[in-house]
């Protein structure tokens, strides 16, 4: 049954992947400078929208290190957090802090969904399910590729976020 609901979703996403953001042109939400991005890193981003399944750059990604917002630079997940889904997009169990998310009701496709944007420059980042792995606490964070960069634990230090090498230790 759950695979049958995974491929629902595969399914509809790939046959309605076009989304409308119903807060565009919206100028009350207060947002963090956005640093250049990609067009599809600013559909994603900036327009929630969904990069395609097994075609984006992390969802098969088993190297140690951190994912930051594309657009902001917060740090949201960690590579410790991350498993395979068999979903096509990065899955994560847990962020790095509860507080680096925000959440919010997602009514664009036929089930309900729990949309996470994060909590800095607002950026759409993907969805989360109760479908994860049990013993992690049953949360799966699909993410779009295109809203994160992979920072590796080794560049940590000179990138700026050494204090998240401990997570590696």
């Amino acid at each position: 049954m759950k695979n049958l609901a995974i491929i629902f979703i595969l399914v509809f996403s790939i046959i309605f992947g076009i989304t409308y953001n119903s807060n565009a042109g919206d100028d009350t939400m207060k947002k963090e400078p956005v640093k250049q991005l990609t067009t599809l890193q600013e559909y994603v981003t900036q327009h929630d929208g969904t990069e395609p399944a097994f075609d984006n750059e992390y969802w098969d990604n088993k190297e140690p290190g951190i994912y930051v917002d594309v657009a902001s630079g917060e740090p949201l997940f960690s590579s410790i957090d991350k498993y395979d889904s068999g979903t096509g997009w990065p899955s994560f169990t847990k962020p790095i802090d509860q507080d680096v998310l925000q959440s919010k009701a997602d009514y664009k496709v036929l089930i309900p969904r729990t949309e996470v944007r994060s909590s800095k420059a607002d950026s759409h980042l993907g969805h989360v399910f109760d479908d994860g792995p049990q013993d992690k606490g049953g949360k799966r964070y699909c993410i779009n590729s295109a809203a994160l960069r992979f920072i590796h634990k080794d560049d940590l230090e000179k990138e700026g976020y050494g204090e998240y090498l401990a997570l590696f230790e």
